[in-house]
């Protein structure tokens, strides 16, 4: 019985450690900031907020752009190809970690609503 019980809370304990290491944190421009002027500024997590309109330059590489929650904007240098929905406002979670002033992203999700509408087909019939 002992060692059924300490089987299971070291197969616990496996668990939450895997677990802990495998989570990306999401944080606004506003609280990513504040976190990287205290000197937690190297781990990996997820940065969300509005594309500021105009400011995406595509690159070689892909494409940099700012991001803002509406109080603090984030320079955003993001490695590959952006999302087929990207563009000006439009909202974003970027994952990546600082590289200085710069959020350095290798991915990005576009974030939408729960409500989702099929565009309008309109079908045609051949006659034969």
């Amino acid at each position: 019985m002992v060692a059924a019980v300490a089987c299971l809370g070291a197969v616990a304990y496996l668990m939450l450690v895997s677990f802990r290491a495998n989570v990306v944190y999401y944080r606004t421009p506003t609280e990513a900031v504040a976190e990287r002027r205290s000197g937690d500024s190297g781990n990996r997590f997820r940065l969300a907020g509005q594309v500021v309109p105009g400011s995406a330059v595509e690159g070689d590489h892909g494409v940099t752009f700012d991001v803002t929650d509406g109080d603090t904007t984030v320079h955003v240098d993001h490695d590959g190809e952006p999302p087929q929905m990207f563009g000006d406002d439009v909202p974003v979670v970027a994952e990546g970690r600082w590289d200085g002033e710069v959020f350095a992203s290798d991915r990005i999700m576009i974030r939408h609503g729960n409500d989702y509408e099929p565009p309008e087909v309109t079908t045609t019939s051949a006659s034969g």
